[in-house]
């Protein structure tokens, strides 16, 4: 069923969007306030690079009269280059922090190590020259330090290899370890605000951080600390002005605001994301510690709200502070910073003046001039499966349409919230409806159904998605002839599942480096997920032993029986999914008489970043949907 109304005007499809619109985009990440709330630094990324600049706000005053002093398409002066920072992607951190109460930035470059950055005076005018950055640091290149984080006095902590959390002083002196090497991963940690000890999010392996995590706590004068181990998962732990522990937890089925050891906000919406990086900022406590702005997660559209405690710490009221997917929260003096996404808006960043929380845009992050009308919001779709449950899914519809995408996120332990979304605008404005469904096991629907994946990923994830698609064909919005499957990752590993039991579902299909072979992929994947599959499918028998359940999912030991037309595209230097998974697929479906075509793209990863790559995929997959699915609808 059909429980939310597309809004806004809708472009007829022959308003095509240019590829130039969505390839080679400006990335803006990782917003902060400074101490006193009167400046912002932002990462900003693109081909060229990666820099941090600094926009200058003013005293807090009515964002009306104030707008007019920020223009959202200047980048900003620019405070750090060289070395040029290790920047996240999206609503991701980990890269910077302030210091020195707002005089200095500290962050994580591209040789590994942390450097120190002094900027120059905030009332100097803007482009003065700035002291050449230190390092903090003498790690890298070989290891790779990040999530730097400054307390009182400038010390630093801050994750090296993401297994080892690890302290430094403000000059440089040596860097002493603080973990004891319990954990196979660390993320995040945090100084207290009296600056006597710190805390960071530790776990174990077979899980994964959404699966089972804890924090870990230290005093620098060595006093024993236990750890804080909740009934699940834990994430983004930070301190309140008063030394409390504020953090994401799951007790209750949810990712919801944790206020020391009570829930702050209970409720059955997710208020942070699965921790696939370092530094995600899903709330932030206000400087007084009487509010906590945080993030909602409605069915994938987002919410900004503001949490206000009572004298005895319990929720006092909840207010909306803005619609639409927001992220890297920061409150500092009587503003509040974020980035902000929807369905209609491009990626910006936004800061509110509190307590009104009126909203100003300072810094908008794609270059090309998007027209709204081009743009739409998504119904939400809730599918009875063949089991009688339920999955989740979001429908783009498209006017005169010629097909039907149905496209699959990766993860699998993860979610295409209502974010701006360039691909799928460009296919719904050229007649393609674009369905994106949330297969059990994909985030933002509680605990239960992303946990309901467990040891089932290659069987429930392709019933969920079939069945989506099953839905639409019987409700007459598609037919096979004119469907298609995309997906990347994890998402291109299911879409090889339906080709294989569902024949004749779709008339082609699209996946980005896909997994093909579970058994490789845990022996060769980055370590952050080479442990995944344990998780995923099952723990693999012991050698020699051959793991028939992973065989019996992975498409490589049946891509003979693939038959519907694939594309596959791959980089060559994919850490993640190595490129051989794919080219051992092709060769094996070729050699079965199958319809395949194979790209490689030289220098990229997981994922592609190149402009001209970006471009060629939009050509490739144009010309392949012409000749497969309904004529002419990849040209349109």
């Amino acid at each position: 069923m059909f429980d939310r109304a597309i809004t806004g005007p809708v472009r007829a499809g022959t308003d095509v969007i240019p590829v130039d619109a969505c390839i080679g985009a400006r990335e803006v990440i990782e917003p902060r306030l400074a101490p006193d709330g009167r400046s912002l630094v932002v990462a900003v990324s693109d081909a060229a690079g990666a820099v941090l600049v600094r926009h200058r706000l003013g005293p807090s005053t009515d964002a009306a009269a104030t707008a007019a002093r920020v223009d959202p398409t200047d980048p900003g002066e620019v405070v750090v280059a060289n070395p040029a920072p290790r920047v996240g992607r999206g609503f991701g951190g980990g890269c910077w922090c302030w210091a020195a109460g707002g005089r200095a930035i500290v962050y994580a470059a591209v040789d590994g190590n942390l450097w120190w950055q002094d900027l120059p005076d905030e009332e100097a005018p803007e482009g003065g020259a700035a002291s050449p950055a230190r390092k903090l640091t003498d790690h890298g290149p070989e290891r790779v330090a990040q999530a730097p984080h400054a307390g009182p006095d400038d010390r630093v902590v801050y994750v090296l290899d993401q297994c080892e959390v690890w302290c430094a002083g403000p000059d440089g002196a040596t860097a002493v370890r603080l973990d004891d090497g319990g954990a196979d991963f660390c993320f995040d940690p945090q100084i207290a605000p009296d600056g006597s000890g710190a805390l960071w999010v530790a776990w174990n392996v077979p899980d994964m951080p959404w699966d089972r995590s804890r924090l870990v706590r230290v005093r620098f004068d060595g006093a024993p600390v236990p750890d804080l181990v909740p009934t699940h998962a834990v994430q983004q732990p930070r301190f309140a002005p008063d030394g409390t522990v504020v953090c994401v937890r799951d007790d209750a089925g949810w990712n919801n605001v944790w206020w020391g050891d009570r829930v702050l906000v209970d409720e059955p919406f997710e208020h942070g994301g699965p921790t696939w990086g370092l530094g995600q900022r899903s709330f932030a406590v206000s400087p007084d510690g009487t509010q906590v702005a945080f993030t909602r997660n409605e069915a994938g559209f987002g919410r900004l709200c503001v949490a206000a405690r009572g004298a005895d710490g319990r929720l006092v009221e909840v207010r909306e502070l803005g619609r639409g997917v927001h992220g890297q929260l920061s409150w500092e003096g009587e503003r509040i910073a974020a980035l902000r996404s929807g369905a209609r808006t491009p990626t910006e960043v936004v800061v509110h003046e509190m307590p009104e929380g009126a909203r100003r845009q300072v810094l908008v992050g794609p270059r090309h001039p998007w027209d709204r009308d081009a743009l739409v919001e998504p119904a939400t779709l809730q599918v009875p499966t063949s089991d009688g449950a339920v999955v989740h899914a979001r429908w783009y519809r498209a006017d005169d349409p010629v097909g039907l995408i149905c496209w699959l996120h990766g993860g699998p332990t993860d979610q295409w919230q209502v974010t701006f979304l360039p691909r799928i605008a460009f296919w719904r404005a050229r007649g393609w409806h674009v369905v994106v469904p949330d297969h059990r096991g994909s985030t933002g629907h509680g605990r239960a159904y992303q946990q309901a994946l467990r040891g089932r990923w290659g069987e429930l994830d392709i019933a969920d998605v079939a069945d989506v698609v099953g839905h639409l064909h019987a409700s007459g919005v598609s037919s096979p002839a004119d469907t298609v499957l995309m997906g990347g990752s994890a998402g291109g590993f299911t879409v090889l599942g339906l080709l294989r039991h569902h024949p004749g579902l779709v008339a082609a299909a699209v996946v980005a480096y896909p997994v093909a072979d579970l058994a490789d992929l845990a022996e060769r994947s980055h370590r952050f997920e080479r442990h995944y599959t344990r998780t995923l499918v099952g723990e693999p028998p012991a050698p020699p032993a051959v793991d028939e359940r992973a065989r019996h999912r992975s498409p490589t030991w049946w891509a003979d029986r693939i038959r519907t037309p694939l594309l596959v595209l791959h980089g060559e230097d994919d850490p993640v999914v190595p490129v051989g998974q794919s080219r051992v697929l092709v060769e094996r479906i070729r050699a079965a008489g199958g319809d395949v075509e194979l790209v490689v793209y030289p220098g990229e990863g997981h994922g592609f970043r190149q402009p001209d790559h970006q471009a060629d995929e939009f050509r490739r997959v144009g010309a392949f949907l012409t000749r497969h699915v309904a004529a002419g609808a990849g040209e349109r």
